[in-house]
């Protein structure tokens, strides 16, 4: 069954917080891209797919990290 407005970043935001499982990577996070291009010193913001080969080094805690960048964006822009 299709929910409206629930995709696949709904749910994974969902798996991390709510269910607290640490190897979720919230798919297609904007803030996450931003703060990875940041970090690696990217010329653009990593797409979808370039985002999850960056998580991939992070296994088994892949929402631990993407926390980690959260907080860093949130950091870098003054709240």
């Amino acid at each position: 069954m299709d929910i409206p407005g629930l995709g696949p970043w709904t749910v994974d935001v969902y798996y991390m917080m709510a269910l607290r499982r640490a190897n979720v990577w919230p798919q297609g996070d904007l803030a996450l891209a931003s703060a990875l291009q940041d970090i690696k010193q990217l010329e653009a913001r990593p797409t979808r797919d370039e985002q999850l080969v960056f998580a991939e080094q992070w296994k088994p805690w892949r929402a631990v990290a993407a926390r980690m960048l959260w907080m860093h964006y949130l950091d870098a822009r003054g709240q």
